[in-house]
C-alpha cells in the first residue's frame, strides 16, 4: 500500500521538508486537505465501487431475479472495479516499464484481474476496492502528521534593510555586498555582519554567546548577524557577505543532509523487496508443480489457491506498518510541541541516559526580571518608585526590567536631570534630591559607603544612593522556566541517569541555576568550545547515549556532535534549530521527558504492528496453500492487517504524555 513516490520525509532542516512536501503536492499525492471538494474528489472512487459492490452482491445473494446475469453482471462488477482498480493499474504498469515488476501493484492487479478470470468477480472487487481504502487511511495518517509538523514550523522571514538611492529597500541578505549600509529596526535581528555606525545600541547576544545579560556596542564595533538589537534604529557597514558568515556555513551543510530513517524501518523495506519475488515465484509454484504431483489436478482450483496466495503475500501491510507506526510518533510529538526531524531519533530517545543542556534560555527565560529588593533606613516601596523614576529615561535592558517591574505604581515619581555616566549608571533628581543608580563602580566613583559584600553578588545588581547615602539595591537575573526542576526529575523517571549543565555565563551562577533545579553536574565560563571538550569526554563512555539541548548559535557544534540535538525553538537562534534533531517549539525543557515517552510509546507501537503483521500473515499464507483461505481471508491478512497497523499508529496521537 505505500506509493512508490509516496516518501515519508524527514530531513534534518525544516526549510527542506516544506520543499519537498510542496513537490510532492504537486505530484501525484495531492495535498488533499486544502480544500473540502478536493477531499470528496479522493474518497469518491472508493465510495462508488463500495456502493456497485454491495448492490451486486445484494443482486447476487439476496434477490430473486433473473436479469442480474452473463455479460451483465460482470460488466456491473468490472464497472465496480474500475475506480479503485484503474489507478493501480496505471500504477503497475508505470513501474514496469522502469524495470519494477515485484510491487504491490503488480501483485494486486494479477490477483483481482485474476479473480475475475475464474469467475470470483466480487472478490476481485472487494479486494482491490479494500485496498484503496488502506491508500485513503494511510494518507489520511500521513497528512495529519505532516499538517502537525508543518504547523509547527517557525520560518522566520530573512531580510536586511538596505540604503540604497537615499532610502532603506528591504532585500535578501544573499544580495547585500561588503561595504553597502544596512538598518535594523529595534527587535529585530541582524542580519549581516557589519561594523556599527551609529553612536551605539544594547544588543541581546545569547544566541551567540550564551550570556544572558545584554551588550552595548558602539559606534566603530562589531556586531554579528544573529544579534538582536533591542534598543533604537542603528545603522551597519556590511563586512561580510552573507555565504561566509558562520550561521550560513551551518545552514548549507544542515540543508544538504540526508533523511534519516530508523533501522527498523530500513531493515523492513530491505526485507520487503527480497520477500515480494520470493512469493511470487512460491504462488506461480503453486499453480504448476500439482499438476505433475497431485490427483484429479483442477487448473482454476490451484490457480484459485495462487490468487490467494498472492493477496495475502502482499507486502503492504509489513512496509506501511512500520513507517506509519513512526509518522504516528511524528505527528503525536508535534502535537505537544515537538519537532522531530527523523523517525531514527526517535528510536534514539528510547535508549537516552545522559541529558547536557545549556542554562540560558534552556533551563532560564534568557530575560532579565527584578528578583530581589532590599532597603536600608528608607521604605522599600519608596526605594522603588525613587530607582524607577531614573531607570525610566533609559532605554537599557537592565533598566526596563526595573520600570516593567513598577510600572503599576498609581503614584510613580518623577526625575529631572538625568544623566548617564558610561559603564557606571544613571545620575538624576528625584524629590529635588540627587539620587545615583547603577553598579557598585558608581557608589565608589562619587563616594559613597556601602556593604562590601554588595561587590561579590554574582548576579547583575542596580545600588541605589540618595544624597550620597547608601540606601539599597535591587537584584536583577535570569528567571529559571517554571517547569525546569520538574523537567530534571522527569527526565530521571524516564532512565536518564545523568543530567550535565554547560554555560558560557559565570560559574557561579550556573551552579546556583544547577543545584536550585537538582542538574547533578554543571559547569560555567564556558566557550563553545569547551563545550564541545566536555561533551567528547562525556562520549568517550560508549554507553552513554547523549542528548544536547540549546539554543544559541555557540550550541550548534555541540547538538552536531551529540546523539540527538534537541534546539528550543520559540527563542533558539535559527543555526540552533536548523543543526538540531529535534526541536521543542514550547521552549519547555520539560517536554524533553515527553520526547523520551513518545520514543518508547512508537516502539512499542511498532513492534506490535511488525508481530501483527507477520503473525496474521503467515497463519493466513499457510491455510490460503493449503485451500482452506478464499479472497476474504486473504483481504483481511493484506489490507485489513494494513488498517489494523494504520489505527494503532494513529493511536499514538491520542495518548497522553504528561
Amino acid at each position: 500500500m505505500l506509493h512508490p513516490r509516496r516518501k515519508i520525509y524527514t530531513n534534518a532542516n525544516a526549510q527542506n521538508l516544506l520543499k519537498e512536501q510542496h513537490i510532492e503536492d504537486d505530484g501525484h499525492d495531492h495535498d488533499h486537505a486544502h480544500e473540502g471538494h478536493g477531499v470528496w474528489r479522493q474518497y469518491l472512487p472508493s465510495i462508488i465501487s463500495l456502493v456497485m459492490l454491495l448492490v451486486g452482491i445484494v443482486l447476487d445473494n439476496y434477490i430473486e431475479q433473473d436479469f442480474f446475469k452473463g455479460y451483465l453482471k460482470i460488466g456491473w462488477y468490472v464497472l465496480a472495479y474500475l475506480p479503485v482498480g484503474f489507478p493501480v493499474m496505471k500504477e503497475a504498469f508505470q513501474a514496469i516499464s522502469k524495470g519494477e515488476f515485484f510491487t504491490e501493484f503488480t501483485l494486486m492487479v494479477l490477483a483481482t484481474v485474476g479473480a475475475f478470470a475464474i469467475g470470483e468477480y466480487p472478490e476481485g472487487v472487494a479486494v482491490m476496492l479494500f485496498y484503496a481504502i488502506g491508500e485513503l487511511f494511510q494518507s489520511a495518517a500521513v497528512n495529519r502528521a505532516k499538517s502537525n509538523i508543518r504547523a509547527l514550523l517557525d520560518v522566520r522571514p530573512a531580510f536586511a534593510n538596505l540604503l540604497k538611492n537615499g532610502s532603506f529597500q528591504s532585500v535578501q541578505p544573499e544580495t547585500v555586498e561588503i561595504g553597502e549600509t544596512i538598518q535594523v529596526r529595534s527587535g529585530e535581528k541582524v542580519p549581516l555582519d557589519g561594523e556599527m555606525l551609529s553612536e551605539k545600541s544594547a544588543f541581546n547576544t545569547a544566541a551567540l554567546t550564551g550570556e544572558s545579560k545584554p551588550r552595548t556596542i558602539e559606534k566603530g564595533e562589531a556586531v554579528l548577524a544573529g544579534m538582536l538589537n533591542l534598543d533604537k534604529v542603528i545603522e551597519l557597514k556590511v563586512v561580510k557577505k552573507f555565504a561566509e558568515s558562520s550561521l550560513a556555513r551551518i545552514l548549507d551543510m544542515v540543508q544538504n543532509a540526508t533523511s534519516r530513517k530508523a533501522q527498523t524501518e530500513l531493515l523492513i523495506r530491505k526485507f520487503a523487496k527480497i520477500y515480494t519475488p520470493i512469493v511470487f515465484f512460491l504462488a506461480v509454484a503453486l499453480v504448476v508443480v500439482p499438476y505433475f504431483v497431485a490427483d484429479n489436478y483442477v487448473f482454476s482450483e490451484w490457480l484459485y489457491r495462487a490468487l490467494v496466495f498472492l493477496v495475502i503475500s502482499c507486502p503492504c501491510a509489513l512496509v506501511i506498518s512500520i513507517p506509519l507506526g513512526y509518522f504516528g510518533g511524528i505527528g503525536a510529538a508535534s502535537r505537544h510541541g515537538i519537532l522531530f526531524k527523523g523517525s531514527n531519533y526517535l528510536d534514539l530517545m528510547t535508549r537516552v541516559n545522559t541529558v547536557v543542556m545549556d542554562k540560558t534560555g534552556t533551563m532560564t527565560e534568557g530575560v532579565f526580571q527584578v528578583q530581589e529588593v532590599a532597603a536600608e533606613g528608607i521604605a522599600e516601596s519608596e526605594m522603588l518608585k525613587t530607582l524607577a523614576a531614573l531607570e525610566r529615561q533609559s532605554t537599557h535592558p537592565i533598566a526596563k526590567a526595573i520600570a516593567e517591574h513598577t510600572k503599576n505604581d498609581p503614584n510613580p515619581f518623577q526625575a529631572t536631570e538625568v544623566e548617564e555616566i558610561s559603564g557606571h549608571g544613571l545620575k538624576g533628581r528625584v524629590n529635588d534630591k540627587t539620587v545615583l543608580a547603577g553598579n557598585t563602580k558608581l557608589l565608589q566613583k562619587f563616594g559613597v559607603v556601602f556593604d562590601e559584600k554588595l561587590a561579590g553578588i554574582v548576579e547583575t545588581i542596580v545600588v541605589v544612593a540618595i544624597e550620597n547615602q547608601y540606601v539599597g539595591y535591587v537584584l536583577i537575573a535570569d528567571k529559571i522556566k517554571e517547569d525546569a526542576a520538574e523537567a530534571i526529575r522527569q527526565m530521571h523517571e524516564n532512565g536518564v541517569r545523568q543530567t550535565v549543565m554547560l554555560s558560557g555565563d559565570k560559574n557561579a551562577i550556573t551552579q546556583k541555576v544547577a543545584q536550585a533545579v537538582g542538574i547533578d553536574t554543571a559547569f560555567g565560563d564556558l566557550l563553545p568550545e569547551g563545550k564541545v571538550q566536555k561533551v567528547e569526554e562525556l562520549k568517550a563512555d560508549k554507553s552513554k547515549v547523549i542528548v544536547f539541548v540549546g539554543d544559541g548559535i555557540n550550541d550548534a557544534p555541540v547538538l552536531a556532535l551529540s546523539d540527538v540535538g534537541i534546539a528550543m525553538g520559540a527563542m533558539g537562534s535559527d543555526a540552533a534549530i536548523e543543526t538540531a534533531n529535534v526541536v521543542i517549539q514550547t521552549d519547555q525543557p520539560s517536554k524533553i521527558a515527553t520526547a523520551i515517552k513518545i520514543g518508547k510509546a512508537t516502539r512499542r507501537i511498532v513492534f506490535q504492528n511488525i508481530t501483527l503483521a507477520f503473525g496474521v500473515k503467515v497463519i493466513v499464507l499457510l491455510l490460503g496453500a493449503g485451500g482452506l483461505a478464499t479472497m476474504w481471508e486473504a483481504v483481511f491478512a493484506d489490507v485489513g492487517v494494513a488498517l489494523l497497523a494504520i489505527l494503532n499508529a494513529v493511536r499514538i496521537q491520542r495518548m497522553n504524555f504528561k
